[in-house]
């Protein structure tokens, strides 16, 4: 129970985080997502089955914050939970989290997740959605890749402090 209890305190702090915060650092009109570090981080410790219901879960939470494309959230952080638990692999979990591996799997389901949502919200509107779709796609998903050398690092420097105690 202590467990569901951090997992919900720690989504909420990450949305303030996003909402409120992020806003100040965008690039370019473009914002990293945090939730796809926290999500890929949960698909890696504690497999498939709990990064979907988490993605779903954060997405749904999003998709209230934001009020529009209410379940566009969901269903885009759904399947980057669910892609990113196929790299669920119990002995190799620290090794995984303090490498570029990780960045890799985050930029992999940062792709799969921006395209799903950047096509869907942009259909419907007059300009060439394929276009517009890849370029804010490619450009969030560098964005939130980037940002993810910071868990990359600490990861990082307890697997080697760990390690080297043992």
């Amino acid at each position: 129970m202590e467990h569901y209890l951090r997992l919900i305190g720690l989504a909420l702090a990450i949305l303030l985080l996003q909402t409120l915060f992020l806003p100040f650092v965008s690039l370019a009109g473009f914002l990293p997502d945090l939730f796809l570090p926290w999500i890929v981080y949960v698909a890696l410790r504690r497999g498939q089955l709990e990064a979907t219901v988490l993605g779903f879960a954060v997405g749904v939470l999003q998709d209230a914050a934001a009020a529009q494309f209410f379940g566009l959230a969901a269903l885009a952080k759904t399947i980057a939970g669910f892609l990113a638990g196929y790299f669920f692999n119990e002995n190799t979990t620290e090794q995984t989290l303090g490498s570029y591996r990780y960045l890799l799997i985050i930029a992999f389901c940062s792709l799969a997740h921006n395209l799903v949502y950047f096509a869907l919200a942009l259909l419907g509107v007059e300009t060439e959605i394929l276009s517009s779709a890849v370029r804010l796609t490619l450009c969030t998903t560098l964005y939130t890749t980037v940002l993810s050398l910071l868990p990359m690092f600490a990861f990082s420097q307890r697997y080697h402090t760990s390690w080297t105690r043992a």
